[in-house]
Parts: C-alpha cells; sequence; structure tokens
C-alpha cells in the first residue's frame, strides 16, 4: 500500500488579531508537534502548495501561526474552514510509531495461528493509549493498543495480536 506523502495536520478554525494570523485546531498527536512545523501545505486544484510557517505559539488546545503570504484579515478569512497538510518527511517518528493513516485498512492477525480477525477502520486516541477499531465478521470490535495484545506492526502485513476470548471474536 502506497503511503500518501502529505498528511492532515491541521483545520484553520479562525482569524487571530488584525494581522492576518490565524487559529489552528491540530489534528497531530499534540499542539506541540503541529506548533514546531516550519511548514505546511494548502491542497489546491489536486496540487499541494507550500507556505512557510513564520510563527506559531500554542493558546489553550489551539496554534495560533503567522503563514508567509497572510498578512491580513482578509486574506487570513479567505483560509477559514482549509485544511493544512503536513509533508511525513518533516515528522521525526520515535521507534514503535505510526501515522494513524498507514494503520488504517490494514488485517489484524493472530500472532500465532495466522487467523485474521478484521481491519482496522479506526483508531481513537482519547488516553493512555489508543484504540484499534476493527471491522470484524461479526461487527466492529475495538482493542487497546498495548503491549499485552499487539504484538508487532508490519505496516506492509498487518497488525499481530494476541487476544483474549471476546475481545476481537465471539470465541
Amino acid at each position: 500500500m502506497e503511503k500518501k506523502q502529505y498528511l492532515e495536520c491541521a483545520q484553520i478554525i479562525n482569524t487571530h488579531g488584525v494581522r492576518g494570523d490565524v487559529k489552528l485546531e491540530s489534528l497531530c498527536d499534540s499542539p506541540r508537534v503541529l506548533a514546531d512545523l516550519k511548514r505546511v501545505f494548502l491542497k489546491e486544484a489536486g496540487a499541494y502548495k507550500e507556505i512557510k510557517v513564520l510563527h506559531t505559539s500554542i493558546f489553550k488546545s489551539f496554534v495560533l501561526a503567522t503563514l508567509e503570504g497572510v498578512d491580513d484579515m482578509d486574506k487570513a478569512m479567505a483560509l477559514k474552514g482549509k485544511t493544512l497538510y503536513a509533508s511525513r518527511d518533516d515528522f521525526h517518528l520515535e521507534e514503535g510509531d505510526y501515522f494513524i493513516v498507514d494503520l488504517i485498512g490494514l488485517d489484524v492477525i493472530d500472532h500465532e495461528s495466522g487467523k485474521v480477525y478484521g481491519r482496522v477502520t479506526d483508531v481513537i486516541n482519547r488516553g493512555a493509549s489508543d484504540i484499534y477499531v476493527v471491522k470484524t465478521e461479526n461487527g466492529e470490535r475495538m482493542m487497546p493498543a498495548v503491549e499485552e495484545f499487539v504484538k508487532a506492526v508490519d505496516l506492509d502485513k498487518g497488525i499481530f495480536v494476541k487476544t483474549i476470548p471476546g475481545l476481537l471474536s465471539d470465541d
């Protein structure tokens, strides 16, 4: 499966001030990850246009950003509601970290028997660990993405798991 080069990283939700700054809702792991980006991309007519990030600050759970070429309220207002993208090359993942977009669509496979339980349809991140949403033949199931269950992730083959009765199947 070919990996997307550009990943959604923020939603422009409003303007900020009168000089053209924008207020961003982070789609990254945290506002800090978004605020550390030196460039973002805007998708226009199927192409990605690079925009330099001149300055950022974190305000509550949002990022306030000064973008190159956006120097007044009208230009900032024209961007409201747009999605910003980042190049996957601009992120530095630690060993064992993955982009959620790369996990979606992977098979969930028993690491001993090779049985395929289903396919990851979503990843929920709301606490201590991620939760994989897995579409199985018996409906949607949720599985914590913790070492106890997830034994290996191979972006070409799938997510290898050790499960317990009732977690991913009715047996």
